[in-house]
């Protein structure tokens, strides 16, 4: 179970369409193709789609290769895996609306070339391009650079050293990187754009994006459709921020009665914006129902009647009597532009049916007039409810998805239900399987049955998250040095290889347990941060940590320098600030991931601390430490990790902190490689049980416990997962 590895893509939307059964059938498949013939192309696919399972007796091989011939005239043109998923989708649909199924019928094979061969839509790029210049016109740094001309490659040119991603990403969701923590440098050396990167990509997964598949290399090299679609999902996460009840209490209007207000909160952000669409259009006397941001769009009718409702005084009644779509389509844009939106895209994008920027444009109309009421019970109701209120019990399903994460194949996804979900024993058939895999996994879950969780039961479905997130954690360290030992890790050799490597630095610093309460200042986590990189923290920038707003400051720092590293951060300042045990230990946990996966030369073979670490290593009682010697300036890898590491002897994990080629790669370890034995052999834990557990006891209350306060729980072990028989390659 631990060396099972996932198929994992890079749209979430894609993902979301497949089980990992499907997508491990499908992707065997599109790799037996490519290690045959080291590329595929779309010419390869009929062959192949004619024999899956569903096509079968559905089409011929010449109608699919008819199809594929719409879409490209030249059949020679290399696809990638997401493409190839993407045509599947297509034929599916194409076969459903066959077999008389017209709820799932589109037209075939009618993808524009961008989404399969990565060409790059200049329209969408220049909407991008608008939106950085617009928001980011006034920065300290970018502004020398701004504002970028959308028809040259200075989008590409600007990315190329991380600054302007990061930038980014602090405008979708304020304050998530320390920029302190960004290298900002007309020019900057190998080490320091890598690190740029690295922050960026790491930062971009704790935001809710997608960056499987995008390492710091891609992003250096300014691949354009990598760029474009992180930057993409970047915008999208800032437009639609606000579309929930906590942000925007008004939305409760798009309900009935208030029954009905979880089944709105159990929406995604752009579900929540058709709906909103669909409220208005309903109200404007359009009788057809919006479902996409293409296809329904592509008339230009449905944004005439919203625009009509929403700002009557710039209507126009010769909209809706024009013939020709683009006509209508500048119509529209020269109505929305009396409503002051920004113009996020072109009429031929309307017509055209440009799904990226047809939610941005319904987003942007939504943020400047969103016409709902601000009077109405419906709105004191939801403006009283609580944050536990607030919080959709989605988060049930969500339950599901995090387990098929961490151990893909374990869910059997089709005896679950997806949201919204009206009948309330589906919702307890999936909070079942949720419990029934956490104990195969040995979690504790001592009496807890699955309509605990359907009742929203917060302390016993964060005991549950919390015990997941350990488990996962401590099985990344366990697989590490699974060859050399094989027994489980646990709180107290985290808590002994913390300290041992900051003593081993030189430092004086130590901590007592995972909640001991000195470790709010953030010195023994910078130290320990430094002890593993010593180049990667700039100690003109830290505080002693004495007061409130030092502690904070430091905080802040910390999480930055950490995912500026490779680690997978996924805590708050205030996790450290108040020492919240459990996420303490995650963050150390996740630091001695990354430092055990670098070879033992890394030592010797990172470059001396730039200007920007300094040289002695100052102490926070104003006494230098001498830095490590013997230190080369060597450039990183293309994997993007800080070592010397060969990017063909990267292997893959089931992990989310290696999920990107650019955060922190498992290297493919051989028995004789002594670098993790060297550093765990050391440490001087008896592996006798009353010696365990008493350290691990003071060590942290290792699992949130499910019935009273925090207690001890044993650490679990994996089980075989349950398979499902949904394979659509058989």
């Amino acid at each position: 179970m631990s060396n099972f590895v996932g198929v994992v893509v890079s749209d979430q939307w894609l993902q979301s369409q497949f089980t990992q059964v499907e997508l491990r059938g499908l992707n065997s498949k599109f790799i037996a193709i490519k290690n045959q013939k080291g590329k595929v192309t779309i010419d390869d696919l009929p062959s192949l789609m004619a024999k899956l399972k569903g096509f079968k007796g559905v089409f011929k091989e010449e109608d699919i290769r008819g199809g594929l011939q719409e879409l490209q005239s030249d059949m020679n043109n290399e696809i990638d895996f997401e493409g190839f998923l993407r045509l599947y989708l297509e034929l599916q649909r194409k076969a459903h609306a066959k077999s008389g199924d017209s709820k799932n019928s589109s037209s075939f094979l009618k993808a524009t070339t961008t989404t399969v061969l990565h060409n790059v839509r200049e329209t969408e790029k220049a909407s991008y391009v608008a939106h950085i210049n617009s928001y980011l016109r006034d920065d300290p740094f970018l502004k020398q650079f701004l504002p970028m001309d959308p028809t040259t490659n200075d989008l590409f040119d600007l990315a190329k050293d991380g600054v302007l991603l990061c930038k980014l990403i602090n405008v979708a969701v304020p304050n998530t990187i320390d920029e302190r923590a960004i290298n900002t440098k007309r020019v900057l050396n190998p080490w320091e754009r890598n690190e740029n990167h690295t922050l960026c990509l790491n930062s971009a997964k704790a935001i809710g994006c997608t960056v499987v598949n995008i390492g710091t290399q891609d992003l250096i090299e300014g691949r354009p459709h990598l760029l474009l679609g992180l930057i993409s999902q970047i915008i999208k996460i800032q437009l639609l921020a606000d579309l929930n009840l906590r942000k925007t209490p008004q939305l409760v209007e798009l309900v009935e009665d208030n029954t009905d207000i979880e089944e709105l909160m159990a929406l995604p952000p752009e579900k929540v914006l058709l709906k909103w669409m669909n409220f208005h259009l309903k109200k404007g006397g359009y009788k057809k129902n919006v479902t996409n941001f293409t296809s329904d769009l592509k008339d230009g009718e449905a944004y005439t009647y919203l625009l009509n409702v929403l700002a009557p005084e710039h209507c126009n009644p010769a909209t809706l009597d024009t013939k020709d779509p683009t006509e209508r389509a500048n119509m529209i844009l020269d109505h929305a532009e009396k409503m002051d939106c920004k113009r996020y895209l072109s009429a031929e994008d309307i017509v055209e049916g440009s799904a990226n920027l047809n939610l941005a444009f319904v987003a942007q109309i939504f943020h400047q007039r969103s016409g709902l009421s601000t009077d109405n019970k419906k709105v004191s109701f939801a403006e009283m409810m609580t944050d536990d209120e607030l919080i959709s019990r989605e988060e049930r399903w969500i339950l599901l998805e995090v387990l098929d994460k961490v151990f893909p194949g374990s869910v059997i996804w089709k005896h679950a239900t997806k949201p919204p979900i009206k009948m309330p024993f589906r919702k307890v058939e999936n909070c079942n399987q949720v419990v029934r895999i956490g104990k195969q996994l040995n979690l504790s879950l001592v009496n807890v049955a699955g309509n605990d969780f359907v009742q929203g039961n917060k302390k016993l479905i964060l005991a549950f998250l919390w015990q997941l997130m350990r488990f996962n954690i401590l099985q990344l360290l366990k697989n590490l040095r699974s060859r050399f030992h094989g027994r489980e890790v646990t709180d107290a050799d985290i808590l002994n290889w913390a300290n041992k490597k900051v003593r081993s630095s030189g430092r004086r610093s130590k901590m007592e347990s995972f909640k001991d309460k000195s470790l709010s200042s953030g010195i023994f986590f910078l130290e320990l941060l430094s002890s593993v990189e010593p180049r990667v923290v700039n100690w003109n920038l830290v505080t002693k940590g004495g007061s409130d707003e030092e502690k904070k400051l430091n905080a802040t720092y910390i999480i930055s320098v950490a995912r500026k590293l490779g680690c997978s951060i996924f805590l708050l300042p205030e996790d450290i600030i108040e020492v919240n045990q459990k996420m303490v230990l995650t963050l150390t946990a996740s630091i001695m991931y990354w430092s055990l996966q670098q070879p033992v030369e890394d030592s010797e073979l990172s470059p001396a601390p730039s200007s920007r670490g300094g040289s002695p290593v100052p102490s926070i009682d104003g006494t230098a430490s001498p830095a490590p010697s013997g230190m080369t300036d060597t450039a990183p890898s293309a994997n993007g990790a800080l070592s010397p590491v060969d990017p063909d002897d990267v292997a893959t994990t089931t992990a989310p902190a290696a999920a990107s080629r650019g955060a922190s790669p498992v290297p493919s370890w051989s028995e004789g490689d002594s670098s993790i034995v060297s550093e765990m052999s050391q440490m001087t834990i008896q592996d006798t049980t009353s010696h365990t557990a008493a350290v691990d006891d003071k060590a942290s209350d290792t699992a949130a416990s499910t019935q009273s306060d925090d207690s001890t729980s044993d650490t679990a072990t994996s089980a075989p997962p349950p398979t499902a028989s949904n394979d659509p390659t058989s």
